[in-house]
This record gives C-alpha cells, sequence and structure tokens, in this order.
C-alpha cells in the first residue's frame, strides 16, 4: 500500500508556472520551491510502522532447577523501518527551469517535476514565441543598456515622438519578418508558406539568431516610454539591446528600465504563481491544470521528431539509388573488370553498394 508521502510525490509531475520577481536569480526561485515541497513530503505521516512476532523460551518454574520450558509469543515493532533509522522519507525532489530570465528581468518562468522535466526540453524546440513588456527611458545610455548601468553619454529627446517612434519600429518588425522567412525554410511559392504566413504561425526550424515575431507601443510619455514584444530564440540582453537600438534610430539614446516577460508559449501571466503561492497545496492544482497542456507538448514534439527522422532517411535512400543508377551507368560505359570499376568509383559509393555489385 502507498504511503501519503508517495501519493503526494506522483502528483508532482508536470509543468507549472511561477512568477519570478526581479532582483532575484532563477536559481533562488528553484531552490526555494524544491525546498518548500520537501518540507510538504517528509511531513507527510510516516507509514504504520510493522510488528514481528518473536517466540522466547521461558523456564516454568520460580527456580532455576526447573527443566520444563514454556514458549511465549511477543510482539515487537520492526526498528528497520522507524522514522528515526530511515531518516527523511524523501531527500530529493528535481525541479527544471525552462526558458529562464536573468536576475533583472521578472515575469513567467515555467517550471517542470518529474517526467515534466522531459516536457521542458520538448517546450524549448517546439521555438514557441514568448512575451515580453519592455519600458524604456530616452536620452541616456549605459555601458549595460539599463538604467542602472554607468552612463556613457546624455543626448536630448524633445524631436521624439510617437509616431517617429512607431515608424521605426514598423522598419524593425519587416526586417525581422524577412529573416523568419528565411529561417522558417518553407519555399515561399508553396501552399504550406501561404497558409503558416496568413495565420502568422512561420517559425524557424533550427538554430536562429533571436527573431522579432510582433512589435508594437503600448505608451509613449517623454521620456517615457513601454513596448511588447513577441519574439522566439530570445535572450534578456538581447531585449535590453534593442531599446538601444531604437533609441540610436531615433536620433538619439534609450535604456531599459523594466523586462517582464508575460507569456511563455502556453503559460501567462494570469497562471503564473506568485511567491506566497510556492506550496505544495497551491502547485499540486496548477500541474493538474496544465497536464492537458503538457501532454500536447510531449505528443507535437514526438509527431516533428518522426517526421524528420523520416525525411533523413528518406533523403538517404534517395542518395543510394542515384549512387546506384551511376553506377550502372559508368559499367556500361567502361565494359572493363569489376575491379577497375569499383577502383574508378570508390570514392562517389558506400561499402554495401560495392558488394551488392560484386
Amino acid at each position: 500500500m502507498a504511503t501519503q508521502a508517495a501519493r503526494l510525490l506522483r502528483k508532482l509531475d508536470g509543468l507549472f508556472a511561477v512568477y519570478k520577481p526581479p532582483g532575484v536569480h532563477w536559481k533562488l526561485v528553484r531552490d526555494s520551491i524544491e525546498t518548500n515541497l520537501l518540507k510538504a513530503v517528509n511531513s507527510s505521516p510516516p507509514p504504520a510502522p510493522q510488528f514481528q512476532v518473536q517466540f522466547q523460551l521461558l523456564s516454568s518454574g520460580e527456580t532455576s532447577t526447573s527443566k520444563e520450558l514454556t514458549v511465549t509469543a511477543t510482539r515487537l515493532p520492526v526498528l528497520a523501518d522507524h522514522p528515526l533509522v530511515t531518516g527523511q522519507q524523501c531527500h530529493k525532489i528535481r525541479v527544471g527551469v525552462g526558458h529562464r530570465l536573468d536576475a533583472f528581468s521578472s515575469g513567467v518562468l515555467v517550471l517542470g517535476l518529474g517526467n515534466g522535466n522531459a516536457a521542458l526540453e520538448s517546450l524549448y524546440r517546439s521555438h514557441v514565441t514568448r512575451a515580453y513588456t519592455l519600458e524604456g527611458e530616452l536620452g541616456m545610455a549605459t555601458d549595460d543598456f539599463t538604467h542602472t548601468g554607468r552612463v556613457i553619454e546624455r543626448t536630448t529627446y524633445e524631436h521624439v515622438n510617437q509616431d517617429k517612434l512607431e515608424r521605426v519600429l514598423a522598419v524593425i518588425q519587416g526586417a525581422n519578418q524577412k529573416a523568419l522567412i528565411t529561417y522558417s525554410g518553407l519555399d515561399l511559392r508553396s501552399q504550406e508558406a501561404y497558409e503558416l504566413a496568413v495565420k502568422g504561425m512561420l517559425r524557424p526550424q533550427d538554430k536562429s539568431p533571436p527573431i522579432l515575431t510582433g512589435l508594437r507601443c503600448l505608451r509613449f510619455k517623454p521620456p517615457h516610454f513601454t513596448l511588447e514584444v513577441q519574439c522566439v530564440n530570445e535572450t534578456q540582453l538581447y531585449l535590453r539591446k534593442l531599446l538601444h537600438e531604437v533609441g540610436l534610430e531615433l536620433r538619439t539614446t534609450a535604456v531599459c528600465t523594466k523586462v517582464r516577460r508575460t507569456r511563455d508559449g502556453p503559460f501567462k501571466m494570469e497562471d503564473a504563481l506568485t511567491h506566497n503561492h510556492w506550496t505544495a497545496d497551491d502547485i499540486i492544482p496548477a500541474v493538474i491544470h496544465f497536464r492537458r497542456t503538457t501532454r500536447k507538448i510531449r505528443k507535437n514534439d514526438f509527431y516533428k521528431q518522426a517526421v524528420s527522422q523520416l525525411d533523413s532517411t528518406t533523403q538517404v535512400q534517395g542518395q543510394s539509388k542515384t549512387s546506384t543508377a551511376h553506377l550502372e551507368n559508368v559499367t556500361k560505359e567502361e565494359g572493363g573488370s569489376c575491379t577497375n570499376f569499383i577502383q574508378k568509383c570508390l570514392p562517389i559509393v558506400s561499402s554495401e553498394v560495392i558488394w551488392w555489385i560484386s
């Protein structure tokens, strides 16, 4: 019969999202959640103690000279399973971290428990888009593109208005759309590329540089402004540098004052658990809520890997057929011995094909 701690561990299996506050490293978030879960599991009632029956021989008389013995059954606890002997019921709970956030940034951070760590890798390979809210300030440039860095330049910004800012954003988004089409690996003249472009579902197939899929201005009140960014394969340093480049395009300078992730794939801000809810009682319902999403992520990744393997197999078979046809043509033209023929064609044929011909 499973113990209460084992039943609790089975529930801690899947994906969930938390809100990482600014100024806190993601490792501290992970360690805090792991500590809270370990406390919850180890505070569960221990299993019922087991007993063993021990038979003891006792003399029947009051004096030691009596030769008659009696057998007495005694019920004793098994100390090998005692909590003071075995120690804690659980010593380690693996908490995996998805797309990480640096200490300066805040927002949605996806974590995995148990088999959910494999789903985290599938989520990383799926090239899902993530949404950010960036807050910037005009008129200043620093060495790390943040408002807390060392100031290296101050500029004027009175000539900047919202129309100029939106034009610059449109140019940047257009350049990123071209890069997205290039790295998508699709034929632009195909029906598949057209349908994906209409639905906004174009994604890079392999590793690619950071690409912006959406960029717009939410608020502009000089010197402060707020942008909403949707991107793929980004880093928080790239996003801070983006604001710096926007400032240069506006003939001024800009720094980043806040980076907040509002969405990571299917995980949104309203689904993220705040610091007060990093407990087992709140994490278990969150894992159950995203269980269906976790299964979809695994299924899509398995399908993509199967298609990739099928494409690679088809490509190898096509190359083998091409090499075989080339060898047959060369044989007819040469009309020589098989040994000379193999020596001439050795650089372009595999060992299996040579054996088949001989």
